[in-house]
């Protein structure tokens, strides 16, 4: 199990990569199990729970950053979302559902990554987005 803490700064209830099933130069790939105790979940239409598509796109990015830091790609830096470009929801989220996170690098340097994803539960695609993060001094 990958210690994603150390890759990333984002904590509890803001942490929402678990794990790696697989890190290359090329994609990651992550999940994160989202529980019923999850806070967002007690305002976000608290009689029929569902994730927010903006914590999916979060999802993607964070696991895109850490899986860059695993794959030694980036070596340091905080990254900040700069742009998100074709994000669509496709299936709800829900609490006990687990998400498997597939991301493709398309570019990344000491300074900018561009970086697209899918969010699948049970084979079925939730999320998808393209976005690009800002990578600044720091950490």
């Amino acid at each position: 199990m990958a210690d994603i803490k150390s890759l990333i700064p984002h904590r509890d209830p803001f942490l929402f990569v678990d794990d790696f099933i697989e890190v290359s130069k090329e994609s990651i790939i992550g999940t994160h199990t989202f529980k019923e105790t999850d806070v967002f979940f007690k305002g976000h239409f608290p009689e029929y729970p569902v994730v927010p598509g903006v914590l999916l796109v979060e999802m993607m990015a964070q696991c895109g950053g850490a899986g860059l830091k695993e794959a030694g790609i980036v070596k340091g830096g905080l990254f900040f979302l700069a742009t998100i470009e074709k994000a669509k929801f496709r299936r709800q989220v829900r609490p006990g559902e687990t998400a498997i996170i597939e991301i493709t690098n398309l570019r990344t340097s000491s300074r900018m990554i561009k970086q697209s994803g899918i969010v699948k539960v049970d084979d079925e695609v939730a999320a998808e987005a393209t976005w690009m993060c800002l990578v600044s001094e720091g950490e």
